[in-house]
């Protein structure tokens, strides 16, 4: 349902952090999880390939695998999302390195089915080491992603993109990112999470500030969340929030949907299954 400006976003956002509130954005693999997470009053939904696998019980790094067509995952998804949201914006995950879409094309036409904005996923900035230097050398780099988040600026849509590390921070403040999500990680925690934390709090909260300080050195005016790693509870981002300067809010995917889903759906099956048989007298 969502076709909400660009500009009236932003306002939105904005007045959550001058009321000293934080900006929430949540992953939605499923319509309930669209559906609910907005009645909780989260700011922005985002739909993308990892929320199919994250809510069908795999892991959400499912989704940097070639197990489908990340860009046609998330349009098929949106007529599960789209209709049961009512006024929060919903963006895309855009798999922009796809070499089969023209994002000139594609980028109209998401906004055409009711998308609000975009987010970058999948991602070559979750990749490393050699594969990572072969991806870049034979033009799937993250720089295109940086491309499809200036054309989608360009289309006034809003732009939401993960970054990894100051650099990219810098890239995509510069490609006109209206928010930054600073990612540290695939989320820890729950049955399907990663098991070992790849650093400490402490650790997040260097690296998100480190991210924040780069994208606002090249816009001011960038809104900058932090996601990931082992950020995966309340208290986590609380603590982050606490321990940085200017980062206003957190985007939970994992965090949000799994999680919850997880420990809701096992307690209320262990609570029948503690039901006992009685005869009536």
């Amino acid at each position: 349902m969502p076709f909400i400006p660009r500009a009236e976003i932003l306002r939105r956002l904005r007045s959550q952090t001058t009321a000293g509130r934080p900006i929430i954005g949540a992953g939605a693999g499923t319509g309930i999880s669209a559906k609910f997470a907005e009645r909780g009053g989260v700011d922005l939904i985002v739909i993308y390939n990892s929320g199919r696998y994250r809510m069908a019980g795999r892991g959400s790094a499912a989704g940097m695998m070639p197990y489908g067509d990340a860009n046609a995952i998330v349009v098929d998804m949106a007529r599960e999302v789209l209709p049961v949201v009512r006024d929060t914006p919903v963006l895309a995950g855009v798999c922009g390195t796809d070499p089969f879409r023209m994002m000139r094309v594609f980028l109209p036409e998401l906004r055409a089915m009711g998308f609000d904005g975009v987010q970058n996923f999948p991602t070559v900035g979750l990749i490393d080491g050699q594969f990572r230097r072969i991806l870049e050398e034979t033009g799937m780099s993250i720089q295109l992603e940086v491309d499809m988040i200036r054309a989608a600026r360009h289309l006034d849509q809003l732009t939401c993109p993960y970054v990894f590390d100051p650099e990219t921070a810098a890239a995509f403040a510069g490609a006109g990112a209206d928010v930054v999500v600073a990612h540290v990680n695939t989320t820890v925690a729950g049955s399907i999470g990663v098991k070992t934390a790849a650093m400490s709090l402490d650790e997040a909260v260097q690296r998100v500030q480190a991210m924040r300080d780069a994208a606002t050195a090249v816009n001011p005016d960038v809104i900058v969340l932090c996601h990931g790693g082992p950020i995966a509870r309340p208290e986590d981002a609380q603590y982050v929030l606490a321990r940085t300067r200017g980062v206003v809010g957190f985007f939970g995917a994992s965090s949000i949907e799994r999680l919850a889903t997880e420990t809701a759906i096992e307690e209320q099956a262990r609570a029948f299954k503690s039901l006992r048989i009685t005869e009536a007298t």
